[in-house]
């Protein structure tokens, strides 16, 4: 009868002589999302259009200056109204005779911008006023949460005219406004994360260790927000450039010479029997624009969430 150290000293030599299995690489949330999204044909191309088109609108006073050759301001009456693929004029001109096309690409650069930059302000007071309201919790939270109750409970329309006929709507007022008033969804959402993160094992790890306040929230609750964070930025951009759109639409937008593709759109509805192109074309980038945002934020979430298999 064999004995025990006798076996397991058999066993232990039969293991070293088989072949041994590498295990893969173990990989992060963020590494699992990254190869979902590179096997998601639908948001990559997504992707690609709309960076197509914020590079577009970036290089517009190159693109204007040096290949186009003209001022998207300069008025000549002699030329408006002019159709699509026009000598000097690919995308036609308006009813002051200004480039289509160049306007166009000043008016992304302008819509664009005003849906980047209010985005990242707006989710950033959210963030800083979300964690702190989770965090402290408290007369803190309850203060934060009646403000946030009481913002929401005013009509953004109303808010936004009656703030724009104080300010004069630039792009620079109306991203100041529309971020004061676009915070409070994204601190509800950061607010309830980090009433479930702060009790976690590894926050009470690091307040037992004594890292500040700041620290923790910062550092090891944000980030673990971050993933809704950029599902939240990409649907918030869609929906900033349709309501720069509405607010053109009623007169409280960007107003001329300045172009947006909001203010192209409407004011080119009184000429839409004569040049369909001009309403045609801001009104495609708008829809374009706005679609692949949607398709972004779907394949992002989808990408994120750790209920589907790879």
């Amino acid at each position: 009868m064999q004995s025990g150290s006798a076996r397991v000293n058999r066993a232990t030599a039969k293991l070293r002589h088989q072949p041994h299995e590498e295990l893969p690489p173990s990989q992060n949330m963020w590494r699992k999302a990254a190869r979902r999204i590179g096997r998601d044909r639908t948001t990559l191309a997504a992707m690609a259009i709309v960076l197509a088109f914020a590079l577009a609108s970036l290089f517009a006073p190159f693109l204007s200056e040096t290949v186009l050759q003209v001022d998207p301001v300069e008025i000549d009456l002699s030329n408006k109204y002019l159709p699509l693929f026009a000598p000097g004029h690919p995308l036609g001109a308006d009813e002051l005779g200004r480039d289509h096309l160049s306007r166009l690409l000043y008016g992304g650069r302008v819509s664009l911008g005003i849906a980047f930059f209010t985005a990242i302000f707006s989710i950033s007071i959210g963030i800083t006023v979300g964690v702190f309201a989770g965090f402290f919790g408290g007369i803190i939270d309850d203060i934060i949460m009646w403000l946030v109750t009481t913002l929401n409970s005013i009509p953004g329309l109303f808010l936004l005219i009656t703030i724009n006929a104080v300010l004069s709507p630039t792009p620079a007022t109306l991203v100041f406004i529309l971020s004061v008033i676009g915070w409070t969804g994204v601190a509800r959402l950061v607010r309830g994360e980090t009433l479930s993160l702060k009790q976690r094992e590894y926050n009470i790890a690091a307040q037992a260790i004594g890292a500040s306040s700041l620290r923790i929230m910062f550092v090891h609750i944000v980030p673990n927000v971050f993933s809704l964070l950029i599902i939240v930025l990409a649907q918030a951009m869609s929906g900033l450039i349709l309501l720069e759109a509405a607010l053109s639409y009623i007169g409280f937008g960007i107003q001329p010479p300045i172009p947006s593709w909001g203010n192209m759109l409407s004011n080119s509805v009184d000429y839409m029997r004569r040049a369909q192109h001009l309403v045609f074309l801001p009104g495609l980038l708008i829809t374009l624009t706005v679609f692949c945002f949607y398709l972004i934020g779907d394949g992002l979430r989808d990408a994120f969430d750790p209920k589907i298999a790879d």
